[in-house]
């Protein structure tokens, strides 16, 4: 699996160190560094692609996005250490103190954005032990939204029955829609002190629920038609266009391997490279076929520039 790799400054790196440590440099030791924490979310990139193929797509995403990010804190980490001196290096005189004030405020700020680079990685790893969605390029994504939708249904009246039992018997007891265990739950729920209805179920469980089959509902419509339609292929001055449906992704198709700069252009816009499919891809979206508008314009206009 290929891994996506940023440079590290090695010189500012260096010079970081020079000035505030008296223990020579280890030459390479910035970019060891970020490989490091690199590899270790590309090896979770590993076993998801092994245990939750549908999901590697989403996961490489994440991956180089956090990769690129990680590259710009340790730059910026680096740049900023090699602002100012240790004063155990430089000695007190003369001693910049408010450039190492500035500094030391600029240390703040990077630590907040390890924080949210660490946890970033934490989000991929989630990937493998979350509950799966439903992808639209699932062969059976209308047959699982359907169930999805069902069981949503089936809740709403669920809530809606048990709220008009209450509100005629003012008790849960004897409801026929629940079990004894599920009967106390609710009552000890109606007894806490968040509870502000005088029903089982809250109001706005019930708009959220509805809200969300409505929202179901029409992703899963949406979607029938978009497979009832069928694949589509154009072909174009730089490759062939297809709208694959099966498994719903755009597709480009290129003769040979693109240059690297098409490349870049390519995954600037969100297209990654599918060996299985022989082609780059993203998910069938709008904003796909806006992405797809784009790489058009950018590989035109590269055309002009190397003509």
């Amino acid at each position: 699996m290929e891994r996506t790799y940023y440079s590290i400054n090695e010189q500012t790196a260096r010079t970081a160190k020079h000035i505030n440590s008296f223990s020579e440099y280890k030459e390479g030791s910035a970019t060891a560094e970020y490989r490091h924490y690199v590899d270790k979310v590309y090896d979770v990139v590993e076993r998801i692609a092994e245990e939750k193929p549908n999901l590697l797509e989403k996961a490489q995403r994440m991956a180089e996005r956090y990769s690129r990010k990680l590259s710009i804190y340790y730059n910026d980490y680096y740049r900023n250490e090699a602002s100012c001196p240790s004063i155990m290096i430089s000695g007190g005189g003369n001693f910049p103190v408010r450039k190492k004030e500035k500094q030391n405020s600029r240390r703040d700020s990077l630590h907040k954005e390890w924080v949210y680079l660490d946890s970033y990685a934490d989000k991929i790893e989630h990937l493998l032990t979350m509950e799966q969605p439903i992808l639209s390029g699932d062969e059976r994504a209308v047959e699982l939204l359907q169930e999805k939708l069902d069981g949503m249904v089936e809740t709403q009246e669920l809530m809606k029955a048990v709220n008009a039992y209450y509100r005629k018997e003012k008790t849960l007891d004897g409801c026929p829609n629940l079990t004894q265990e599920e009967i106390e739950m609710l009552k000890a729920e109606m007894a806490s002190s968040y509870h502000w209805a005088d029903v089982p179920y809250l109001p706005y469980l019930l708009s959220n629920n509805n809200a969300n089959i409505k929202r179901t509902r029409d992703r899963m419509e949406g979607l029938k038609k978009v497979k009832e339609a069928g694949s589509q292929e154009t072909e174009c001055e730089f490759c062939k266009v297809v709208e694959n449906t099966e498994i719903m992704r755009l597709q480009l198709i290129f003769d040979g391997k693109p240059e690297p700069e098409v490349r870049d252009i390519l995954k600037s816009n969100g297209f990654r490279w599918a060996p299985s499919q022989g082609a780059w891809q993203r998910q069938l979206t709008n904003n796909a076929k806006y992405a797809l508008k784009c790489v058009m314009k950018e590989l035109k206009k590269l055309q002009e520039e190397t003509a």
